[in-house]
């Protein structure tokens, strides 16, 4: 199959390249950074620097792919760039889908969030809606959410991946990530909030599996949903970072996610509990 992966050279999109080759998929990825083009290649990809936001590039590089799939796992959270990463999901996202349609794909894989969903007792299944009546300053995250799915939901198959939170290497919560420099400056207190994880080569193996699933949404997490006064404390230790404050309460939407779905779909997740992800993830540290 012809597939082109937005965001090829990200966190996911370091472990999906070689995937994806492997399987033997014709490949196109598309980087934002020259310098990270001679990875792809090396992985045995085609290579593209585009910027998502100039549309005209984007129209071209999907007419010259002629993609069957594209994968959109573009972001800009590596940098922190909260502003860009909006703009990727809503102006990039739309180009994207636009470029793809007009080049023949049918389907779009695209990387949602699992702590969108509004409210309510339990990890989040799939059937339940989106927190569209968020406040500030939640809101724009959700908004943002919101329109990345209801523009990947124009192509013909579209499959919703809404990740955990990412960990593993190139992620926040890797040993020199911005969550693991957080913790050992004492900034990040453990909360009531209940996070779903997922390493991201699991994260990986769940796009390549998507290829073949039925569109809609899917939760991509671990087995094991957990509250902040349980998962940090453990994290913390592995680092060797000081015991984190506790602090009752949690954010809006703190709740997990569930991930029968993805499951029944299957999808096995090497490291179903972040206890065993995050030892095996940050074994170096000292």
């Amino acid at each position: 199959m012809k597939i082109a992966v937005a965001g090829a050279t990200g966190a996911i999109g370091r472990s999906l390249i070689p995937l994806l080759v492997e399987a033997g998929h014709e490949v196109t990825g598309f980087t934002r950074h020259p310098l990270t083009a001679a990875r792809l290649a090396a992985q045995g990809a085609k290579a593209v620097v585009l910027d998502v936001f100039d549309r005209e590039a984007v129209f071209a590089a999907l007419r010259e792919a002629e993609p069957e799939t594209v994968i959109h796992q573009l972001t800009a959270l590596g940098e922190r760039d909260f502003a860009d990463n909006a703009r990727i999901r809503t102006l990039g996202t739309r180009n994207l889908v636009d470029a793809a349609l007009a080049a023949g794909a049918r389907r779009m894989i695209a990387q949602s969030i699992s702590w969108a969903y509004a409210p309510g007792e339990g990890p989040a299944r799939e059937d339940e809606p989106l927190d569209l009546d968020a406040p500030a300053p939640r809101s724009g995250t959700i908004q943002g959410v919101h329109a990345l799915e209801t523009a990947a939901q124009d192509m013909p198959e579209a499959v919703i991946l809404r990740y955990g939170l990412f960990y593993g290497p190139g992620t926040w919560y890797a040993a020199d990530g911005y969550m693991a420099e957080q913790v050992r400056r004492g900034a990040l207190p453990a909360t009531d909030g209940v996070s779903s994880f997922v390493h991201v080569d699991d994260a990986a193996a769940a796009a390549l599996l998507a290829l073949a699933w039925p569109p809609g949404a899917v939760n991509v997490a671990d087995d094991r949903p957990a509250p902040g006064g349980e998962w940090l404390p453990h994290y913390a230790a592995l680092l060797g970072a000081p015991e984190p404050e506790r602090q009752p309460g949690a954010a809006r939407g703190e709740r997990g996610a569930d991930n029968a779905k993805a499951k029944g779909l299957g999808w096995r997740p090497r490291y179903a509990d972040w206890r065993e992800g995050f030892a095996a993830a940050l074994e170096r540290v000292e």
